[in-house]
């Protein structure tokens, strides 16, 4: 008898092989058989008319410190994520001395929208080291799998104190106590090193994230001590930099020939965030080009992308573009409801349109007002794609407005409950692009931000929308069910060598979705203040997931916690070189 049968679905294994139906046994954790298992489970899911796929892996995340305190990393579970990769962009909180605990969570709070109350009111510090660190996530009760990197901000802090957090330049002996601190880490089970190079990420107080700025002997000797951790050379240097995207192509290729220099000295793979451009250039194509043929030499780069444009989600409920305004500020902590009734009043609506903002506060106007097809109203949970026909820039046609008042009204709408998109960077018309770097075979999807930006932002529900949109709803070239699957499993376990799942075979770990894939998708986005300290988040919920097992426990069921928490900290294995 097994423990657990996952019987008579439509298996998706995750190699983006054909459907084939059959069970899946899973024993002591594992995969133990799939195809016609005779023999009966203790428990059994009856996946009839479902999809049985590997839990989805999720390499890009800030959970490092939501994970003190909530077993689920929700939003994540949500929508099938069985594994979350955190550190990234540089910024985390181990190592960390003592006195550097504040600054820390300054960092993370700047560049990444983490609440500093929840933070300071829920993490623990229970270790000082990296290897302490991912000692203190073993012992917390996880449903699902947590893999930390290295972070090169709070590394440079830790050895150089305030002249790291200043971004200083590293001495020869600051960058051999750096090397340590990665060398240690990785050798503890990190699995990579992260690191900032986008000046545009600041903590509270800001400065930019240390690190921001270092000397190439300084990213050699860390990539190097990386490899020196894990000879395997399968640990990740993950890298954050101006984007192709961006104005200063010049900046970008430089970064790409660093981070090739890097890739090929040590053997090693090196991911980063890359899109396309949203004004209809064809920079992105020519950067991707440039990644190619340093591939072509011997690189090992993985460009991390998206699927779809990161959006805020602006309002009364979250931020919006009036917070600043002193009208506005005297109603403000009155309920949402009457701050929306009181707003439609046409003498306190001129009035507010005509004042001055705040100067901390009025850039997110101007940022609307200068990208209007950028901006739309967030009219369902999925609209990630929208026709251009909708957005800011129309309406003012359509009607001869002023873009702040349209965006006004927008913000007032469905007493005070509307949401409005502002798709950062700017939004190109259709999501084409987006498809297209999906696809690829040298490519990995990521950048759902899971755990940051939480006021404004919610993308950690992206396997849903790839399993709604792309493969079932969008009108047009889609994926296939089977190809999204290797997309959300397969490709990104990959990435980070964790070769033990993403694939429902024998030997691998049971991690494992049964889901409708006819019913699958995201529901409304909710504002709920149920951070430590009371600070609010986005959180969005998902319909179609039957069950979510991690390590051979179901620990979701129809979207619903069982309280079942198998999750543990992955530290890497190493293998022979």
């Amino acid at each position: 008898m097994h423990d657990l049968v996952v019987r008579g679905g439509a298996i998706a294994d995750g190699t983006g092989g054909p459907l084939r139906e059959g069970d899946v046994a899973i024993d002591d954790g594992v995969i133990s058989a799939v195809g016609d298992v005779a023999a009966k489970g203790r428990q059994e899911i009856d996946a009839s008319d479902r999809v049985v796929t590997p839990g989805f892996v999720d390499v890009h995340t800030h959970y490092d410190g939501q994970v003190t305190w909530d077993p689920l990393l929700t939003p994540s579970i949500w929508h099938g994520v069985s594994t979350v990769v955190m550190g990234n962009c540089g910024v985390g909180f181990a190592p960390a001395q003592p006195d550097r605990h504040d600054w820390l969570i300054g960092l993370m709070e700047g560049v990444e929208d983490v609440p500093g109350v929840s933070l300071r009111e829920a993490i623990r510090w229970d270790w000082v080291s990296f290897p302490e660190y991912l000692d203190a996530l073993d012992r917390l009760p996880l449903s699902l799998d947590v893999a930390a990197q290295v972070p090169h901000g709070a590394v440079r802090a830790y050895v150089m104190g305030e002249r790291g957090a200043a971004n200083e330049p590293a001495t020869a002996d600051d960058i051999q106590a750096m090397a340590a601190e990665v060398r240690a880490g990785v050798a503890a089970g990190a699995v990579g090193l992260s690191v900032n190079r986008l000046e545009m990420h600041r903590a509270v107080d800001g400065r930019e994230v240390p690190g921001t700025f270092a000397s190439d002997d300084e990213l050699f000797a860390l990539a190097s001590a990386l490899r020196d951790g894990d000879p395997s050379g399968e640990a990740v240097f993950s890298i954050i930099f101006p984007s192709a995207a961006g104005s200063d192509g010049a900046a970008h290729a430089e970064e790409i020939d660093r981070v090739a220099s890097i890739s090929r000295e040590f053997g090693i793979r090196v991911t980063f965030p890359f899109g396309a451009s949203s004004d209809g250039s064809d920079r992105w194509r020519t950067s991707l080009a440039r990644i190619e043929d340093a591939n072509a030499l011997g690189a090992r780069l993985v460009p991390q992308v998206g699927c779809r444009r990161q959006g805020l989600l602006c309002g009364l409920r979250t931020r919006h573009p009036f917070a600043g305004r002193p009208s506005y500020r005297e109603i403000r902590k009155e309920p949402i409801t009457t701050q929306a009734r009181l707003m439609s009043d046409p003498e306190l609506k001129q009035r507010i349109l005509g004042e001055e903002s705040d100067p901390r506060m009025g850039f997110l106007l101007e940022l609307m007002v200068g990208q209007p097809d950028g901006v739309f109203r967030f009219a369902d949970a999925d609209n990630y794609e929208p026709s251009v026909a909708a957005s800011l820039g129309a309406e003012m046609e359509r009607s001869g407005r002023d873009a702040a008042e349209i965006i006004y009204d927008w913000t007032i709408g469905g007493n005070g409950d509307d949401l409005v998109m502002f798709v950062l960077g700017g939004y190109p018309g259709s999501l084409d692009s987006s498809l297209e770097l999906m696809s690829r075979p040298d490519t990995v999807l990521g950048l759902g931000d899971g755990g940051a930006h939480v006021s404004v932002i919610c993308d950690a529900g992206y396997p849903t929308h790839v399993l709604s949109h792309w493969v079932r709803d969008r009108d047009g070239d889609r994926l296939s069910l089977e190809s999204a699957i290797e997309i959300l499993t397969r490709k990104p376990a990959r990435l980070f060598g964790m070769h033990d799942r993403g694939v429902l075979a024998p030997g691998m770990r049971a991690d494992v979705n049964v889901l409708d894939p006819d019913q699958i998708a995201a529901r409304n986005v909710e504002v709920v203040r149920d951070l430590p300290g009371g600070a609010k988040r986005i959180i969005q919920r998902a319909d179609g997931y039957q069950a979510t097992v991690v390590a051979g426990e179901v620990v979701l069921r129809d979207g619903e916690d069982t309280g079942r928490r198998p999750g543990r900290a992955v530290r890497r294995r190493h293998r022979a070189a």
